[in-house]
């Protein structure tokens, strides 16, 4: 199992949304960039829009987990920014997981041979 590294300069978030393609659906935006790494970097985006603290702790904690367990599904040498939209705010695990592999189908980065 590849572990990733976390995005966490304001100036690595920039970098990726100049040069990175988007996608987006009702609950998600996937900023996706190479990065000539051997290691995918994901850096999730939260904005107060979406709630108070609990809540956009609590999408943080969910989209980090969904993209752990899911790892080895995803192509390697990426750095991955994920927004959580308003409308993600009541969404599920499930829900949120299936917008996730949604994108990731979309940006051609996940192996859906599972």
């Amino acid at each position: 199992m590849n572990f990733s590294e976390n995005l966490k300069k304001n100036s690595e978030f920039q970098k990726v949304y100049r040069e990175g393609n988007s996608y987006a659906n009702r609950y998600l935006v996937m900023y996706v960039r190479k990065n000539h790494l051997d290691k995918n970097r994901l850096g999730i985006s939260v904005s107060k829009k979406v709630g108070n603290s609990i809540v956009r702790h609590r999408l943080t904690r969910v989209i980090r987990e969904i993209y752990r367990l899911q790892e080895e599904r995803f192509l390697k040498g990426l750095d991955i920014v994920v927004i959580a939209r308003v409308q993600s705010r009541d969404k599920n695990y499930r829900e949120i997981e299936k917008a996730l592999f949604h994108l990731g189908k979309i940006h051609k980065i996940v192996d859906i041979s599972e």
